[in-house]
């Protein structure tokens, strides 16, 4: 081989190599910065291409080829792996409450959900491919991580921004305003969220260096999962025990009658007359894989349960049994749009459907579960409404206030 054929092999090496950089970075960079490193892969892409059509032929090019696909997925690959090693920056205050501080006699309530960035930012699925790699539980191989951050960026893209953190902002103003009516004047709120800001030990932080002398950790999801017990794990890493400070938490919402109450409550609100018989109602989950079922199951087991509670309380209320159903966003069946369309085919002249599982307007109730929706075939033109999340409607509020009332008895 001449020293042409050498120099030009390594500049294909190390063009595809950054190919493969750069590529990452377009699939998961903020969308400001996207075009640049899209113009960068195509000009490494076109460099490669014009190397091997100048300076090899025949099996040269086979061999040169390969190089270049073989340097494209090192890079890659190793761009893939630094991108998931990106620490968390989200701050953790210092705890600076004395052990021997039996503090102020109030109760702090940490009030504790999901999460969503109102705008573009996937550490919050970083710590989580990490965390189920720690435990190792299969979820997206590694090579297809940065396609499922490029999903994540297309559904910003698509609304604008996420409105869950504004919606539980919200909410817990909404709570505390419910707890202040009944003349408790002491108690104090923190929010928290495990994929946004602040985390669930930083407010645990802000309330033990405030003086709290019990916590109740208020869990705005449907189900016990892995988001609540790793929020669980972040609390007790604190360490309110060496304080004597009780920590209570609530417990999710599946079980709360006034939860499921509020989702027929809200229906009727959007009835305008509309026969019952002939309403529809799904309500779409978020689903899991069944090799986490393995792991969390209480998961699905909490969000049929919910869902299916709620379907009895809409038959009690008067709704035909036949047109009440669920249906799930991702990973498990039946789908949404098949759901519709069985609607549509026994007749109903109405649907509403909720993001039952999803506490707070989110890109999976502003976005995915109306995508998923918008693929049935509807040729009757049927009303298909959308009632989203739980969000603060009133009945919401109270179930909350009612978990919260009921951990600061135990």
């Amino acid at each position: 081989m001449n020293n042409i054929n050498v120099v030009s092999l390594a500049g294909i090496a190390v063009n595809s190599i950054l190919m493969g950089i750069t590529y990452v970075r377009f699939l998961t960079v903020h969308p400001l910065r996207m075009g640049w490193y899209m113009f960068f892969t195509t000009l490494f892409l076109v460099t490669a291409i014009i190397l091997i059509a100048v300076k090899f032929n025949g099996w040269g090019i086979v061999g040169a080829s390969v190089l270049a696909i073989l340097g494209f997925l090192a890079g890659y690959i190793w761009m893939t792996k630094r991108l998931l090693a990106r620490e968390d920056p989200r701050p953790i205050p210092a705890l600076t409450r004395k052990k021997d501080d039996t503090g102020l006699g109030h109760t702090a309530v940490i009030y504790f959900t999901h999460g969503e960035p109102e705008t573009y930012d996937p550490i919050g699925w970083i710590n989580q491919f990490n965390e189920f790699d720690e435990q190792k539980i299969p979820f997206v191989p590694l090579v297809a991580r940065p396609f499922f951050i490029y999903s994540l960026r297309r559904s910003y893209l698509n609304v604008g921004r996420s409105e869950h953190r504004r919606t539980h902002l919200r909410m817990v103003k909404a709570l505390e305003n419910e707890i202040r009516k009944s003349g408790d004047t002491t108690t104090r709120f923190y929010i928290s969220f495990l994929d946004d800001n602040p985390r669930p030990d930083a407010a645990f932080i802000h309330a033990l260096n405030e003086g709290a002398s019990r916590i109740v950790v208020a869990e705005i999801f449907v189900s016990d999962s892995n988001h609540t017990l790793e929020g669980k794990r972040l609390i007790e890493e604190v360490g309110a025990h060496d304080f004597g400070v009780p920590v209570i938490y609530t417990g999710p919402m599946y079980d709360s009658e006034i939860m499921h109450s509020m989702f027929v409550e809200r229906v009727h609100a959007h009835m305008n007359g509309a026969d019952k018989s002939k309403v529809g109602i799904l309500l779409v989950g978020h689903g899991q894989p069944d090799e986490w079922d393995r792991e969390f199951a209480t998961e699905t087991e909490h969000e049929l349960l919910f869902r299916n509670k709620i379907l009895d309380r809409f038959e009690e209320a008067g709704f035909a049994r036949e047109n009440l159903s669920l249906a799930w966003m991702e990973f498990k069946e039946p789908k949404p749009a098949p759901k519709i369309e069985e609607f549509t085919a026994n007749g109903v002249e109405k649907i509403f459907y909720f993001s039952a599982a999803i506490s707070a307007d989110a890109l999976h109730s502003q976005w995915d579960v109306p995508h998923l929706i918008s693929k049935a075939r509807n040729p009757r033109n049927i009303p298909i409404i959308n009632l989203g999340a739980w969000n603060d409607d009133p009945i919401a509020i109270q179930a909350i206030r009612e978990k919260v009332y009921a951990a600061m008895q135990r």
